[in-house]
């Protein structure tokens, strides 16, 4: 079947190959429509008459000393209403992530999610047409089973 989508769960690590090429644990989140990444130090700039922003994140939760400084092309502004009710102007950028090792062009906001339990929300745009969504399972992408593969690993040497 052609028309047959790939069924990831509710929580996914997610690569992002143009920024930083890190590997970030996202909560797949249906109720957002565009996907959300932690990031703070957001500094526009100007490269070849273009608007870009400069910016780092921690891909990890609970993990401050794991930190990521990239740079991407500006897309524009977005005010966006959390899901306190509370709205915000953000800056929007384009990049690729990888889910379950499929390309998927996306939109990333940026805001600060010190408070969140993930580093980033993926919204039903980067899912519509590829993926099903299972809300009963967890860490079925090709990302997600290297990440747990590289922790046992690292586990079995410290011991």
């Amino acid at each position: 079947m052609a028309d047959e989508k790939t069924t990831i769960g509710w929580r996914e690590w997610v690569r992002l190959p143009a920024l930083g090429d890190s590997t970030v644990k996202a909560k797949v989140d249906t109720g957002a429509r565009t996907s959300t990444l932690h990031a703070y130090d957001v500094a526009e700039f100007e490269r070849d008459g273009e608007a870009w922003v400069s910016f780092s994140f921690h891909p990890v939760q609970r993990d401050e000393e794991t930190t990521v400084t990239t740079e991407a092309r500006l897309v524009g502004q977005r005010t966006v209403t959390a899901s306190n009710g509370q709205s915000e102007l953000r800056y929007v950028v384009e990049t690729e992530a990888l889910i379950d090792g499929e390309p998927v062009p996306i939109e990333l906001t940026l805001t600060r999610r010190d408070a969140m339990g993930f580093r980033m929300l993926l919204g039903r745009r980067a899912l519509r047409g590829r993926f099903v969504v299972d809300p009963k399972r967890s860490y079925r992408t090709a990302e997600s089973k290297q990440v747990r593969k590289r922790a046992k690993k690292e586990r079995s040497r410290a011991r």
